[in-house]
């Protein structure tokens, strides 16, 4: 018989092994990020209007769940990736319109729960690892950015010495506010690939000084669109191949040592540069867009080969989503004419209001928790990630963390009622859009981006439900429902949250009828 001191002993590695099993079965978790890819642009969300060949990102809604009415916070990418990682609408921040700008300061404040702090806490191991594009504090010595950061295009754009000395002054010291400092113990990108400084940056400081310009012949045919600092020699179209290395790296090596991974993988593409690796020229027979694309989609196939490759599958919760719809300017004329529309039956595209330009692809895998070939079309959106992923791990959100999120796991195990009964997205120019149900409304007239397209009406008002292409402004017959939204839009900025808790406070004041006016 055993003697109490023993049986003690059997009882304490017992506990330890359920704790391990239960530390085991916590799932990894993989987002992908596309950036400026539309709805239309995933083959299988545009079996009538689409042209160019997803294959990866079709088997991955075949062994998962496609949903058809996900959104982003906006139509443009900073603010979006704001709400992804905070669960939090991100014009309650300073970020009112537009994006975070070149040598911009961190719109995360220190302070606020990410996704990737969350998991910290629970044990995740955390890695960003691709394009940033929330801000940095930059070490540019006050007075001299622009002057010395900034150059003019054109053939002779050559550094001058104080340039150079600038540069190496601020480009040899860490740089802090970036992804190490809001929950990422890793970090590997180029923050924004089309935007000085033209290097890569690993944890918080430049890999490598830049010491020259980017040359003017890059600076032209949607490659990159801002002069500055670049490395010498410095190439457009190895950054996808890297962020694709150093993921399966990171994931290998979190495979090794047995720790829950949290991999959040924001690609630089299909956004310009539309710098296509030489074996992915011309696979569309469309444009450069649709080659990047397809070479996007590849990379894509081939991360989540390797997590197939490491047996994670089953224990990796995997997100694909873009962070807003395809930008016009390349070359959606020349795709509409091959009968490939990006935005497949919504309208307009990347900045817009309108659907096209903040309904994304989405599409999650979780083998064994999440039916495969599935298809969702309740209304989400990507501030919800936040509250989900929360859940999964146990956790409870403090009042002032996901303020704008819900949890979307009862629609991941097949329950077809909403989750949410509204939600807000922005144009690039700050116009808002409410969406209620089925009914949308813009509080403004016209895309509040790039788009055309304004009437006389102050506001628009849409019934999706019938009108998916938002053809029909229902504003002047309607205007009860118009009351009804209005009113609920001043209680949602108000509140400084959608969810249920206590009221939080904006970070600025919200000028949300401004539009109106």
């Amino acid at each position: 018989m055993l003697t109490i001191f023993a049986r003690m002993f059997v009882i304490v590695i017992l506990l330890l092994a359920h704790v391990a099993i239960a530390s085991d079965s916590r799932p990894n978790i993989l987002i992908i990020y596309a950036d400026d890819l539309g709805y239309g642009d995933v083959a299988c969300n545009n079996l009538a209007r689409g042209k160019i060949k997803t294959p990866h990102l079709d088997a991955l809604a075949s062994a998962g769940m496609r949903f058809t009415d996900a959104h982003s916070s906006s139509g443009v990418c900073s603010p979006s990736r704001y709400a992804l990682l905070t669960g939090r609408y991100h014009w309650r921040t300073r970020l009112q319109r537009g994006i975070v700008g070149t040598w911009g300061k961190p719109l995360i404040a220190a302070d606020r729960l990410t996704v990737a702090s969350l998991l910290k806490q629970h044990g995740y191991t955390t890695a960003c690892i691709g394009k940033w594009h929330l801000g940095w504090d930059w070490p540019i010595e006050t007075g001299k950015q622009p002057p010395l950061f900034n150059a003019k295009k054109g053939p002779d754009n050559a550094p001058t010495s104080e340039q150079l000395a600038a540069w190496r002054t601020t480009f040899s010291q860490p740089i802090s506010g970036g992804p190490i400092t809001r929950g990422f113990d890793k970090y590997f990108g180029t923050d924004v690939p089309n935007w000085p400084p033209f290097c890569f940056i690993e944890q918080d400081r430049t890999v490598g000084i830049p010491t020259e310009f980017l040359p003017a012949r890059l600076l032209q045919d949607n490659q990159a669109s801002v002069p500055g600092p670049a490395l010498k020699n410095w190439k457009l179209e190895p950054i996808l191949p890297a962020l694709y290395q150093r993921a399966t790296e990171f994931i290998k090596q979190a495979a090794t040592a047995q720790q829950p991974f949290f991999v959040y993988l924001p690609l630089t593409t299909p956004h310009t540069p539309l710098a296509v690796n030489s074996s992915w020229v011309g696979k569309s027979g469309l444009n450069a867009f649709a080659d990047l694309v397809m070479e996007t989609d590849n990379v894509i196939g081939r991360v989540l080969q390797s997590v197939d490759e490491l047996g994670l599958s089953d224990n990796t919760l995997v997100i694909f989503t873009s962070d807003n719809g395809c930008a016009p300017y390349i070359g959606v004329e020349q795709l509409e004419a091959h009968g490939h529309f990006p935005s497949g039956p919504l309208r307009g595209y990347k900045s817009d209001a309108w659907e096209g330009g903040h309904r994304v692809p989405f599409i999650i895998r979780w083998p064994g928790r999440v039916s495969a070939n599935s298809v969702c079309s309740q209304l989400i959106h990507q501030a919800d990630l936040m509250a989900t992923i929360a859940e999964i791990v146990g956790a409870t959100l403090p009042a002032n963390a996901g303020e704008d999120s819900h949890d979307i796991g009862p629609l991941l195990r097949g329950q077809d009622r909403p989750i949410r009964q509204h939600a807000i997205s922005q144009s690039s120019g700050g116009l808002l859009a409410l969406r209620q149900g089925d009914w949308k409304m813009i509080f403004g007239s016209g895309s509040g981006g790039w788009g055309k397209g304004a009437d006389a009406m102050p506001a628009q008002l849409y019934n999706l439900s019938v009108d998916i292409s938002e053809s029909k402004n229902l504003y002047a017959n309607n205007p009860e429902q118009v009351q009804q939204m209005t009113a609920l839009m001043e209680k949602l900025v108000t509140d400084g949250r959608s969810t249920p808790g206590p009221q939080q406070a904006n970070d600025v004041p919200v000028d949300w009828r401004q539009f109106m006016k």
